[in-house]
């Protein structure tokens, strides 16, 4: 059983969902690419769990724990998760008003839900978002990402007050960076086989200990050393009052989390050339959180920043997910000493070459380019992520382009008039565009009860009947008819606006081979299904 176990679980770290295999010759890679985004989660789960007010070891436990379990049963192999900063936003005012047990009460419901949204298959309507959004995404996130190392360049002065940096620390610790980045750059063209972020964190590190640089390390930022996290059950209440206070936090953070880490997907899909896998991921996303709530962690989603780094080190399998997921739980257990040793300029020029990477620099010619309303929609996503967080971007992104189209569309509805040639007097308008709820006001006024003969028939062959608002119009424009005591039919309805008029009660079908329908007006039946 245990040896059957194994097996399985190896077979599925081998490969990826889409049956990619890969062979022994790429596990170097793999795990080189999962040493060197443990390297760079370090600080930024130290970082993120000061930003929620939590221990460090809080988030450190949230990055291993939900990066082990995503990377082994994620819809993404490649992709990795962790504790995150626009969750911590979330997270800050929960622990400073309730305390800590609190939030790993929220981070189980969180994953709860989370979980209900992969077995509802909910992750399918990630689909919807539309391109403009997803790159003003991707530029927020990378501005975000960028923004965020510029705190590195703080110290702290006597007062404990946060300060810039000047003078020599300032410009050894800006010369570590570029040097860092310079080296990212020139090693792909050196050596394929290599990480370059790698080997450029261990070229900065090895000149700071040679000449024992005065910069900041990663050991200033916090104690990461810690043994294995254990299991803990918060200790909170079991009442309705404490469900109203941490199910909000957990219905926010599950949607953040699910929209960061499904945009994320796809992000890493388009590099990886991987498709699918949604609801699989908000199945390990809401497990992986629900575990770590019992674990002491502060819970995480996908980040993109690690992500890049992944992929662009060679991380295309489970493979150097998990391996990174392990360094860092070697990291916290024995290693705790060599890593507080590492430059914080070396992560940063890391994080400064992700940015550069990440950044769609050809949304930037694209903006003049394309419709005037898609560009709208990338600098107003791009600016609410800076500034607000993901979910409200995406949202806010999704609603304007909705708008945009509905607004679009509705303009494009319009009749053309002609005579029947097969009913003498009658008149037909021919309908090109959908009806729906933005068109349906501009399809009651394309028609003229009073003017129009005995005999009005309504072609639909170009049209489509959409939705309830749209069977309003229908039966408001045949109110008019009838009101004036004339006939009206409609034509070439296909079988689902037939059936859509049907269930209303509003129709009826004359024949089934090239049918009239006639509106219920033209059989005594009253009108206002819909009153």
């Amino acid at each position: 059983m245990i040896k059957a176990s194994i097996s399985t679980l190896a077979k599925r770290i081998s490969s990826s969902t889409t049956g990619q295999n890969i062979s022994i010759t790429n596990y170097p890679i793999e795990i080189l690419a999962g040493l060197t985004v443990a390297l760079a989660l370090v600080p930024e789960a130290v970082a993120f769990a000061f930003v929620a007010g939590v221990p460090p070891l809080t988030g450190l436990y949230a990055a291993f724990i939900v990066g082990l379990i995503t990377a082994t049963f994620g819809g993404r192999p490649g992709m990795i998760s962790g504790a995150t900063g626009a969750l911590a936003v979330v997270m800050v005012s929960l622990v400073a008003s309730h305390g800590i047990d609190y939030l790993f009460a929220t981070v189980v419901i969180m994953g709860i839900l989370q979980v209900l949204a992969g077995v509802f298959k909910l992750g399918k309507f990630i689909r919807m978002v539309p391109h403009p959004v997803m790159l003003g995404f991707v530029n927020g996130l990378a501005i975000v990402i960028g923004l965020a190392q510029l705190k590195q360049f703080q110290i702290k002065n006597d007062s404990g007050d946060a300060t810039w940096m000047y003078g020599s620390e300032l410009i050894i610790t800006l010369s570590l960076v570029a040097f860092t980045m310079i080296i990212i750059w020139i090693t792909p063209k050196l050596i394929k086989s290599f990480p370059a972020p790698l080997a450029a964190i261990g070229l900065t590190t090895a000149i700071v200990i040679t000449f024992n640089l005065p910069v900041l390390r990663v050991g200033d930022l916090a104690d990461i050393s810690g043994g294995l996290p254990s299991f803990y059950l918060p200790q909170l209440p079991l009442s309705w009052s404490t469900l109203e206070i941490i199910l909000p936090y957990s219905v926010i953070l599950a949607a953040i989390g699910l929209i960061e880490s499904l945009l994320t997907l796809n992000l890493v899909g388009d590099i990886t050339n991987k498709r699918g896998g949604a609801s699989q991921e908000c199945v390990a996303q809401g497990t992986a959180n629900f575990v770590t709530g019992f674990f002491g962690g502060m819970g995480g989603c996908a980040m993109i920043g690690q992500s890049m780094i992944n992929v662009k080190s060679g991380g295309r399998t489970r493979v150097s997910g998990i391996s990174s997921a392990i360094f860092l739980l070697c990291f916290i257990l024995f290693a705790s000493t060599l890593i507080e040793l590492i430059p914080l300029a070396a992560l940063i020029g890391v994080m400064f070459m992700v940015v550069i990477g990440t950044f769609a620099w050809n949304s930037i010619n694209m903006l003049f380019k394309v419709p005037k309303s898609d560009a709208l929609v990338i600098i107003l996503v791009t600016a609410v992520t800076v500034m607000e967080d993901l979910a409200v971007a995406v949202v806010v992104g999704v609603i304007i382009s909705a708008l945009v189209y509905a607004w679009t569309t509705a303009a494009r509805i319009q009749a053309f008039t002609r005579s029947s040639r097969t009913e003498q007097g009658a008149k037909v308008y021919e309908i090109e565009g959908p009806l729906f709820f933005g068109s349906s006001t501009a399809f009651t006024e394309l028609f003229n009860p009073l003017d129009d003969p005995e005999t009005i028939i309504i072609d639909f062959q170009k049209s489509r009947v959409v939705d309830q608002s749209a069977l309003q119009a229908i039966e408001d424009v045949a109110a008019k008819y009838l009101k004036a005591n004339k006939i009206i039919k409609l034509r070439h309805l296909s079988k689902d606006c037939h059936s859509l008029l049907a269930r209303s009660g509003q129709l009826i079908v004359d024949s089934d081979d090239d049918p009239d329908y006639g509106l219920a007006v033209d059989y005594n039946i009253k009108v206002g299904a819909f009153k």
